[in-house]
């Protein structure tokens, strides 16, 4: 098991990871920091423990939002799959439309 340094707000924080882990925790680390900064400069000092908290609901209204994105993508994706399936239903019947006249002229 690795150990990663992560600093947020200019703590160091130890954290535990699978050694595949390594780089993703730092990447989130920065992201973590980056919060934070963004909130200190919009409200000024604040204890680590509040920041931390805050910067938790912050990343959760993100993560939340993106989940709503994604369910209405996908809801998005499946009216578009069911229009597609109309069309290549209207297709068809018109290739065998067309192919009913054609016989027809053929017969003529």
């Amino acid at each position: 098991m690795a150990v990663v340094s992560v600093t947020v707000n200019g703590r160091v924080y130890e954290i535990g990871c699978d050694d595949s882990q390594i780089a993703r925790i730092q990447q989130l680390g920065r992201m973590v920091d980056d919060k934070a900064q963004e909130l200190l400069r919009q409200i000024g000092t604040v204890p680590d423990s509040r920041l931390l908290v805050m910067v938790g609901l912050m990343l959760a209204d993100e993560l939340t939002e993106a989940r709503d994105l994604v369910k209405a993508a996908g809801t998005d994706l499946a009216a578009v799959a069911e229009g597609d399936n109309r069309m290549a239903a209207g297709i068809e019947a018109l290739a065998g439309r067309i192919e009913s006249i054609a016989d027809r002229l053929e017969r003529s």
